[in-house]
């Protein structure tokens, strides 16, 4: 009677296999390739890393030289819209970061083109500061690469 087994402790679906080798089966397979073949997959490998290294160099020094710029836009006589640009130069998400805002904050916030082609995270009222203070801490921007500018919109009149 303990011959039954649990049909819970066989698992239902097969498992996956996950294959390691060893750096000793690596060099064997590379011994049996001849001379030539094996400087060439030498030189192949030095020029992928070559190229992985100067990607990363590359999106480092971009990353140093990219501007988040914060806009406090007047929409009318006392109501203010603050708008943020350049975010996606630094890994940063914008609808991730837009509905942060809208929750940090209690506004509204949303993603918007700009007339350059870009995007920008748009929040009701003036939070610009705020916004700066979260774009230095969490966004791990460096504090030099942002920008506060107070932006007035035209009348349109005569």
């Amino acid at each position: 009677m303990t011959d039954v087994t649990n049909a819970e402790s066989l698992p239902s679906e097969p498992q996956a296999r996950r294959i390691v080798y060893c750096g000793k089966a690596i060099t064997a397979s590379l011994s049996t390739l001849s001379v030539d073949a094996q400087k060439r997959a030498q030189k192949d490998t030095l020029k992928k890393e070559a190229r992985a290294l100067a990607a990363e160099t590359k999106s480092t020094e971009a990353k140093k030289a990219a501007k988040v710029l914060i806009k406090r836009v007047e929409r009318n006589k006392r109501k203010y819209v603050t708008a943020v640009s350049g975010l996606e130069a630094h890994g940063l998400d914008l609808k991730k970061v837009a509905k942060e805002f809208g929750k940090k904050f209690a506004t509204g916030s949303s993603v918007t083109k700009t007339a350059s082609g870009g995007e920008e995270v748009v929040v009701q009222g003036d939070n610009s500061d705020e916004i700066f203070d979260w774009v230095v801490e969490v966004g791990g921007v460096p504090e030099a690469n942002v920008d506060c500018v107070e932006d007035k919109k035209k009348k349109g009149g005569s």
